[in-house]
């Protein structure tokens, strides 16, 4: 039998249409989900600024310098303890800077003060964004998990403070390891507790350095850029950025909408 040309484009699209006929619909019509969990830095989803505004009404007129050197050295004392050999938990590195910044400050620290302080540490609030922000993410299939420098203890009290309750599948602390990120082996957590490959996992951080530890580690990062910071200049600059997880949930998810 001789075919000509529109016998042949006629057999053709019957073909093709048979072969969709036999898959699953949702195999054609479902976006591939880009990532298919998410690793939370603490601050990301709480907000730590009470704790100093707490400071500058304790110590009025001296909050700003006296939380500006605390941060700072909170975090010295983490990497520094953890580079020594020296581990003490987030709690310990966070109460001695803070000891150690009022006394630069040349101010009294009574024992009062510092329980305030320090105790503000476990009433933390969720950031308006982060409830609804955490639900699409979840309700979508993400599998969420934080993944933070806090210990165990400290980042649990606030979940249940912040009515974050059922939103997060593991609740990961570099106490694990007794050591702090950006220790490798602090970002490794996400990938053994998950069972997933590092590509696979998006990380949600909330410092410049942070950005850097992770995108060193391999993960794809989201850099919740909260406060406008400047990028620190270590080479390794985050997959996406924004000032709230609103922008984190369109990074996370496929470009036709949420799988």
């Amino acid at each position: 039998m001789t075919m000509n040309r529109r016998t042949f484009m006629h057999l053709a699209t019957a073909s093709a249409a048979a072969g969709l006929i036999g898959q699953p619909l949702a195999s054609r019509a479902a976006p591939a989900r880009r990532y298919q969990a998410v690793a939370f830095d603490a601050f990301p989803v709480f907000d730590p600024r009470p704790i100093f505004k707490l400071a500058d009404t304790l110590f009025p007129g001296k909050g700003a310098e006296l939380g500006n050197a605390w941060r700072t050295r909170q975090f010295e004392y983490q990497w520094l303890r953890a580079l020594g050999g020296q581990y003490a938990d987030f709690w310990r590195a966070t109460e001695d800077a803070l000891v150690f910044a009022a006394k630069g400050a040349q101010l009294d620290l009574t024992a009062d003060k510092r329980d305030q302080l320090m105790q503000a540490y476990l009433q933390l609030n969720a950031w308006p964004d982060a409830l609804p922000a955490l639900r699409t993410l979840k309700e979508s299939g993400v599998r969420l998990v934080f993944l933070s420098n806090m210990t165990r203890a400290m980042l649990e009290t606030n979940i249940r403070h912040a009515g974050l309750d059922g939103l997060f599948e593991q609740v990961l602390s570099t106490d694990q390891i007794r050591s702090y990120k950006p220790d490798p082996k602090a970002y490794e957590l996400g990938v053994k507790s998950l069972g997933l490959k590092r590509e696979h996992i998006a990380f949600a951080a909330f410092a410049g350095w942070d950005v850097a530890g992770a995108k060193w580690y391999g993960y794809p990062t989201f850099w919740v850029n909260r406060l406008k910071s400047q990028p620190e200049a270590l080479g390794a600059a985050a997959d996406g950025m924004g000032s709230g997880l609103d922008e984190l949930v369109r990074f996370v998810s496929p470009p036709e909408g949420l799988a």
